[in-house]
């Protein structure tokens, strides 16, 4: 007897791999993906009260963090794993990877796995912006981009898309970082100067976003540096004892944050007081809030990236892709004729 070792239709989960990402961003436009992926963060940003939330879950090491990052509302589970090693770079690896399951609240079959290494980067960038709309002054047309590594290009490509940025100032304590953004962007259409340090970096400019890699507390911006009016999108500080801001900008500044239990522990705030007041961006996005007051204030995106921001790629991503060639199935769930009769499938399988 000839067994039939074809996957059944329930066995394959749609599976997005690193080409075929690539290949969607381009088909779509590194602008036009960030605009749409935008609409889907603000939009679960809208319904944040809907969601499971839980700080995520990490194993530090002295040589970086692994971390998952669940979350789910009454239809769909989404996690991401990822990984930050700032060492990384130095030995030929990425510093940052990740990849991605969507899965159905009702039966638990995974309905997509992805790639999220160039997607993380991509709603970082998305998420970032969106708040930009928010929270930068009115007219904002120059941002100082201090750390021009992976997540750069992709923050100019967001401010620009959602927010009218098209002038950079870049500043990287390694010149060929700089070197590299500059003639990635150039390439885009900005305006690039390059700066020899942060304080130069910052001069003139409306936002100032940090994003530098560095596991440790650190000062990429002192009190000296900001001044009335500015908006602060501080990416870099995303784990226990990692920041980039000195404490007295903090006091300074109106601070939001996406999830204060894990900010706290995460992000620039972890150097202020646990009562320090914040306000969390759903609120502002559902009108629950004020965000920018006047021309005066100082804002802080205190960013640490949150699980609802990947369920909402998830969510982009398999709209975006079901029904096309920019995913392909996965044999990736058992599924014996008789449920209970897994064993036997796997002997049946000898042929």
């Amino acid at each position: 007897m000839t067994t039939d070792l074809t996957p059944s239709h329930l066995a394959l989960v749609p599976f997005v791999s690193v080409h075929n990402m690539m290949r969607l961003v381009n088909t779509m436009g590194a602008e036009g993906f960030i605009t749409e992926l935008a609409a889907y963060i603000e939009e679960d940003f809208k319904r944040w009260p809907e969601f499971d939330k839980t700080p995520r879950v990490a194993s530090h090491s002295h040589e970086g963090v692994i971390e998952l990052m669940p979350t789910a509302d009454a239809e769909l589970y989404g996690f991401k794993y990822v990984n930050g090693h700032p060492k990384n770079m130095k030995e030929g690896f990425q510093t940052v990877t990740a990849f991605g399951v969507l899965s159905a609240v009702s039966n638990g079959y995974p309905v997509l796995l992805t790639e999220m290494t160039i997607l993380t980067a991509l709603r970082t960038a998305a998420t970032s912006a969106l708040v930009g709309r928010y929270l930068a002054p009115e007219g904002s047309k120059v941002m100082a981009m201090i750390g021009n590594g992976a997540q750069c290009e992709f923050q100019a490509m967001a401010f620009r898309a959602l927010c009218g940025i098209n002038t950079l100032r870049l500043y990287d304590i390694d010149p060929a970082a700089t070197a590299k953004a500059k003639r990635n962007l150039e390439g885009q259409g900005f305006e690039i100067t390059t700066c020899t340090s942060g304080q130069e970096a910052v001069e003139g400019a409306q936002i100032v976003t940090t994003c530098t890699a560095d596991k440790q507390y650190a000062t990429i911006l002192s009190d000296n540096m900001i001044g009335r009016g500015q908006h602060i999108n501080a990416i870099g500080g995303d784990c226990p004892g990692k920041t980039e801001l000195h404490k007295d900008i903090l006091l300074r500044s109106d601070i939001f944050v996406e999830y204060p239990e894990q900010t706290r522990i995460e992000g620039e705030i972890q150097q202020l007081a646990e009562d320090h007041p914040v306000t969390e961006l759903w609120k502002v996005m559902r009108g629950e809030a004020q965000g920018r007051r006047d021309a005066a204030q100082i804002t802080l995106f205190d960013s640490v990236g949150f699980a609802i921001e990947d369920f909402s790629a998830l969510r982009f991503v398999r709209d975006k892709v079901d029904g096309t060639d920019f995913a392909e199935p996965l044999d990736m769930l058992a599924d014996p004729d008789d449920p209970r009769d897994l064993f036997g499938m796997v002997q049946r399988a000898k042929g």
